[in-house]
């Protein structure tokens, strides 16, 4: 199994930053103009939101794991409650390759994996470095095309 670039762990902290202080914001707006509260507040809120998203954050580095395998992409994550993906080549549709502004900065990519199926039914691999993104979108590509023949699971 594979892990992801530790780098990801910036991306996902400075999205947990982000999210709090969004949060924070709100909780400080709410408290000014219809509770009157002062700027105590929403600091406490960012201060304690901050603190648990990072923390989920590092914790959800820890958990994650993908890997190639002969028949499928398997993907083991998730804090609280695991999760195990298994992703058959034969259901793969198509393969992203995606950087966001914060994968640009901290020299990262991710694979997105679209499979047939409902609404949604798509999975991202996180954390790679560009090359391995690239990497893991032209194998999985070249593994669909192959399965292409073969029965579902």
């Amino acid at each position: 199994m594979h892990s992801l670039h530790p780098r990801i762990r910036i991306v996902w902290v400075l999205q947990a930053a982000l999210s709090a202080v969004v949060l924070a914001a709100i909780v400080g707006l709410v408290g000014f103009f219809a509770l009157d509260i002062g700027l105590w507040l929403p600091v406490a809120v960012f201060a304690g939101l901050f603190v648990l998203f990072a923390a989920h954050s590092l914790l959800r580095y820890r958990i994650w794991r993908y890997e190639v395998r002969e028949d499928a992409l398997y993907l083991e994550r998730g804090v609280f409650t695991r999760v195990k993906t298994v992703v058959p080549f034969v259901r793969i549709q198509h393969v992203d390759s995606r950087r966001s502004p914060l994968e640009r900065v901290t020299g990262l990519a991710s694979t997105v994996v679209y499979t047939a199926g409902s609404r949604g039914a798509d999975v991202t691999v996180p954390g790679l470095t560009p090359d391995g993104a690239d990497d893991l979108q032209r194998r999985l590509k070249a593994l669909a095309i192959d399965a292409e023949g073969d029965d579902a699971v």
